[in-house]
């Protein structure tokens, strides 16, 4: 892959883009890939590409945020042959691309069920979350093995057994406790969602975090997700109006 461009030359002040988080669903690699008649696999290579670019895009302009959904808690029932490239791809992508996210101060976070990864893409994401830790760039989240209701239900343990230990107070869980308690607890929730593939559901994602989320479907699918298609979801955001229910 080709270097990511210095974002000095690009870089526009945070304050001008209307969000602080943006979340993705990155749809669409497999059908990619069938529409062309190739192998399925190698949508998922594209679709490395693709997230590549919205990295360097996105940081150019300033985004604080980006949560990208990578590997679902329900995507290891298919088939092993695709599961087993997609942990290889993951495992490939870090020992190529962390040292030039630390370049450009990207801060790289994973939220999930990591304890239930192979024990060297472990040590990889761990190694990368240290490296980049004091960077001040970007904060890009890459979800793997990652479920919302099961993130929900593990925060409810944690409370629970917190409850039973005296360290939190019945009266004391809230909304803002129980956020405290997902794997997000440190990152703001995102004021927008992209899902590109035309699909129009939420498949398990941030459901506590984008509860007031505004939603963008995107037709394209995912390997051909541009920066200009970024762009065109910023400003359709730019157009609603946000009501929080009043």
């Amino acid at each position: 892959m080709k270097e990511l461009a210095p974002q000095t030359t690009q870089t526009m002040d945070k304050a001008s883009l209307p969000v602080k988080h943006v979340a993705v669903i990155m749809d669409g690699n497999r059908r990619w890939a069938t529409q062309r008649k190739l192998p399925k696999l190698l949508g998922h290579q594209e679709g490395v590409k693709s997230l590549k670019r919205l990295v360097k895009h996105v940081g150019a302009q300033g985004l604080e945020f980006l949560t990208v959904y990578a590997f679902s808690s329900e995507n290891w029932h298919r088939a092993d042959e695709e599961v087993s490239y997609l942990l290889k791809l993951f495992v490939q992508v870090l020992s190529d691309e962390v040292a030039e996210l630390h370049k450009y101060k990207v801060r790289l976070r994973f939220i999930g069920k990591l304890d239930s990864m192979p024990e060297d893409l472990r040590q990889k994401m761990q190694r990368a979350e240290e490296t980049t830790r004091a960077n001040t760039g970007l904060n890009l989240q890459v979800a793997i093995n990652y479920g919302s209701r099961l993130e929900i239900t593990e925060a409810l343990k944690k409370i629970a057994r917190d409850t039973l230990a005296g360290k939190v107070e019945l009266d004391d869980i809230n909304e803002d406790l129980v956020s405290k308690y997902l794997y997000t607890s440190e990152i703001p929730d995102p004021e927008l969602l992209i899902r590109t593939g035309g699909e129009m559901r939420l498949s398990n994602y941030l459901l506590w975090q984008s509860a007031y989320t505004e939603i963008y479907i995107c037709d394209a699918l995912w390997p051909d997700f541009s920066p200009e298609l970024f762009d065109l979801a910023i400003e359709e955001f730019k157009t609603r109006h946000r009501r929080y229910g009043s």
